[in-house]
């Protein structure tokens, strides 16, 4: 059976990336940093015949990445698809003095991803097989703080590691969701009223879009007409323009 490892494995996009992947016949490893939450949700999977490992880490503590890291580069039961989906939306500002939630949100979403990756990389490459998934958003091309600068980063990052392992069966595939309806908006407070309803989707949808990507070996995934539209448009708006959208949108999604 194949194996997949999945960060932030127990909710939302990760949960539906879980399901699916189980449902593909890939047997999985689980990482999320409650243990109950894993255990539960792990449960449900076993219960269907799935193999499941689970590894409770946070991905903001080095010591942590470095156990997820040495499982990824175990070549006695290696991983042939990795997932990295944690993260979280920021309560923050990106001009607040105090920069404790900058401080883990580079090292979930941006140092996480960068060493696991390179963890799980050798072995594939070896192999002549393996796919890489990185949960970046489509607000990688705004401009709305610290989250769509991490993002951004996310999204170039894969589309490099994807140049850098052409040729060798190994492929790399950014995502870029949108709005997607999860748990995500409620802990970062966001006001989802605010948020039009068609621009909302349904997380089993959106990977099962993405997986398809990965099937034929894309660098980006973007799920919907609707999401790929609005991408060519902030690819290629003036950034005056791209600045005033996305000083709109960061007034009207927080709570008062």
């Amino acid at each position: 059976m194949p194996i997949a490892l999945v960060t932030g494995g127990t909710a939302g996009i990760g949960a539906a990336f879980a399901r699916a992947l189980a449902a593909r016949g890939y047997d999985l490893v689980l990482v999320a940093r409650t243990s109950s939450r894993l255990e539960e949700f792990g449960a449900g999977l076993r219960s269907d015949g799935c193999e499941v490992e689970l590894i409770t880490a946070d991905l903001g503590d080095p010591a942590d990445v470095d156990r997820v890291a040495a499982r990824l580069a175990d070549t006695a039961r290696p991983i042939d698809l990795l997932v990295n989906n944690a993260g979280y939306g920021m309560k923050s500002r990106i001009s607040d003095p105090d920069i404790a939630e900058a401080d883990d949100a580079i090292a979930v979403m941006m140092r996480a991803p960068l060493v696991l990756s390179a963890a799980v990389v050798p072995g594939m490459r070896e192999r002549g097989t393996g796919a890489i998934v990185n949960v970046a958003s489509i607000a990688g091309y705004l401009s709305m703080g610290l989250y769509s600068a991490i993002k951004a980063w996310m999204r170039v990052y894969s589309e490099s590691l994807s140049n850098a392992l052409q040729g060798t069966g190994v492929t790399v595939t950014a995502l870029l969701p949108g709005w997607v309806h999860t748990e995500f908006h409620d802990r970062a407070e966001i006001r989802k009223s605010s948020i039009p309803s068609w621009l909302w989707l349904d997380a089993n949808d959106l990977v099962a879009s993405c997986l398809r990507d990965v099937d034929r070996g894309r660098a980006i995934s973007v799920p919907s007409v609707r999401y790929r539209f609005l991408g060519w448009w902030l690819r290629h708006l003036p950034p005056r323009t791209i600045r005033w959208v996305s000083r709109k949108i960061s007034s009207s999604r927080h709570r008062d």
